[in-house]
């Protein structure tokens, strides 16, 4: 177990997942906590407008829900449950939205459920969404679609759903408040002798038996659900900080360099992670031909394939699948994730992008494969 509190890993972190659990959202559950939502995206604002794209992922609508309807306690019922998300979610993003517009920066709610991030074309649409929210400058504020789903209110999280988050959007880190400073030896509510993690390697197998159970009423998580996420995460690549929601200017600091919490680092490089992912861990759906010019671009230039290149579509795919890029020899040259099916790729292909709408119905994206999703095979 590593303890260095020198560490840097988020000095140069440009691309941001912050997650925001619902005891220090809602106070406890005594409703949202509208000073404390106003401090973090006061850092927020001071993020975006220094250069970095920051996501928010933020609990809290169930609870908000529950102190708007009156209960207690959370209710086990799944048609209570989904009433208390779509009560609270109302609340929940009001506050975000006016206090991110005070601090000068624009807002977007997106509400996703994990298995919109498990099938390949909803993830590519969450994606590329996600990606032009940041380009704007806005900060997407993502919470689970708790009001439509079932098994994700039963068995899901929000740290969890921070981390695929962190994993959709190639972040470069990772940042976990919660009500605690972060990571104990053991729990030191108990144990006099628990000593604090400042620094330890994401996925480390003794981090899970030092992690308890869940500490809040409100809350489904616990120290648990946050360091399987930090090992999520670090599967494409990004760092991991939890940390003390309630820590004055946190996510500043932490962008500064300044070792706050308990840092779960990254053994694989983010690039590294996401091209292993997609040449080694996906099968082939389909593949498409390219002339000589088109392959030259990807293979010398690290360029994205456009349409226009392609010369030929084989098999049959959707947009999400991975797919291989041949040259004309038939010798595969990459491999990526396709932005359009095989009936949409033979209509476009050897087509400017200009001339999408007309021949699909709408305007998509102008690569067959971005770059950011395509590696290198032959």
């Amino acid at each position: 177990m590593q303890e260095n509190p020198g560490s840097k890993v988020l000095l140069n972190a440009r691309r941001i997942v912050v997650k925001v659990g619902s005891s220090l959202v809602t106070n406890e559950g005594r409703g949202l906590d509208a000073q404390a939502i106003g401090q973090w995206c006061q850092q927020l604002a001071v993020l975006v407008k220094g250069g970095h794209e920051v996501i928010m992922v933020s609990s809290g609508a169930i609870a908000e829900g529950m102190k708007r309807l009156g209960w207690v306690t959370r209710p086990k019922a799944i048609h209570e449950l989904q009433a208390a998300a779509a009560v609270g979610q109302m609340g929940l993003v009001q506050v975000y939205e006016s206090q991110l517009r005070e601090n000068g920066v624009g807002s977007a709610q997106v509400l996703l459920t994990h298995a919109d991030l498990a099938d390949r074309e909803r993830y590519l649409n969450a994606r590329s969404t996600l990606l032009s929210l940041l380009q704007f400058g806005v900060v997407p504020v993502i919470n689970e679609n708790d009001t439509v789903v079932n098994d994700e209110i039963k068995f899901g999280d929000n740290d969890t759903l921070g981390a695929l988050v962190a994993n959709l959007v190639d972040a470069d880190a990772l940042v976990i408040l919660t009500d605690q400073k972060g990571l104990y030896t053991a729990d030191p509510r108990k144990d006099p002798a628990a000593r604090f993690v400042h620094e330890a390697k994401a996925g480390d197998p003794a981090l899970e038996a030092m992690a308890g159970g869940a500490g809040s009423s409100i809350g489904k998580g616990g120290m648990i659900t946050k360091i399987l996420a930090a090992k999520r995460a670090a599967g494409s690549g990004a760092s991991t900080v939890i940390a003390w929601g309630r820590e004055p200017n946190a996510l500043i600091r932490l962008s500064q360099g300044e070792a706050i919490g308990t840092l779960l680092v990254a053994q694989t490089a983010k690039t590294q992670a996401r091209k292993q992912w997609i040449a080694d861990h996906l099968q082939l759906r389909g593949a498409v031909t390219v002339d000589a010019g088109a392959a030259a671009k990807v293979r010398d230039e690290g360029k994205s394939l456009l349409p226009i290149g392609m010369t030929g579509v084989q098999g049959e795919f959707s947009r999400g699948d991975v797919i291989a890029i041949r040259d004309a020899e038939g010798t595969e040259v990459a491999r990526g994730l396709a932005n359009y099916s095989s009936a949409e790729a033979r209509l476009i292909c050897r087509k400017p992008s200009a001339e999408f709408e007309k021949l699909l119905g709408y305007t998509g994206e102008a690569e067959m494969i971005h770059r950011t999703n395509l590696v290198l095979t032959g």
